[in-house]
């Protein structure tokens, strides 16, 4: 992160922009702002939740730190019409997993049809959605980790614009989960689309 935000600060000089940047209490980079006239990166830190990603917050659950120290993250980077953002949350309760997938499959619900993977393998069925995501890439289009490749996650949505639900199974006691929103550039899906 530190190198492409250092190669897009240099860039940014050079073609004449604005670079903003908001520290924490502790010190560490916060909020990132870099503007030029062809577009830009914005980084925000520990500010989002579940209602930002367009899921509710699981009852009872408490937004925790990922294995990096993040609780949270909204990355949005384009220019022109090409744009991606992600947005990433870190919850923790001591319900059962069980519990927590039924929340999230029926929350998720009202993005359409919600696929369940192990790693990148669809588990049950369907196994696509109705826009064509699937639990692996294998158009080679886009891949993105959400979690380690054996753990169990919801997806919902499209390869442009996806959620997902992700749960951490090298936590210990208590259940760790990720809630992602994902918006790839346009024209994502017209490889997948054109191989159907």
């Amino acid at each position: 992160m530190k190198k492409v935000l250092s190669a897009v600060a240099i860039l940014a000089l050079v073609a004449g922009c604005r670079i903003q940047v908001d520290k924490s209490k502790d010190g560490q980079d916060k909020n990132v702002k870099i503007d030029t006239p062809l577009g830009g990166l914005h980084v925000r830190a520990g500010d989002t939740s579940a209602a930002d990603v367009g899921l509710p917050a699981y009852p009872g659950a408490e937004i925790v730190p990922d294995k990096d120290g993040d609780k949270s993250a909204d990355v949005h980077f384009g220019f022109g019409d090409w744009q991606f953002r992600v947005k990433a949350v870190h919850y923790e309760t001591n319900d059962p997993q069980e519990s927590v997938v039924a929340f999230y499959r029926k929350a998720m619900g009202r993005y359409g049809v919600v696929i369940q993977c192990q790693g990148d393998q669809p588990v049950g069925s369907p196994t696509v959605t109705r826009e064509g995501l699937s639990c692996s890439d294998d158009k080679g289009n886009t891949h993105m980790h959400v979690s380690d490749d054996s753990s169990l996650s919801l997806r919902a949505g499209s390869r442009h614009h996806q959620h997902i639900f992700a749960l951490d199974k090298n936590h210990g006691a208590g259940t760790r989960f990720s809630l992602v929103e994902l918006q790839l550039p346009e024209g994502i899906d017209k490889g997948s689309q054109e191989s159907n």
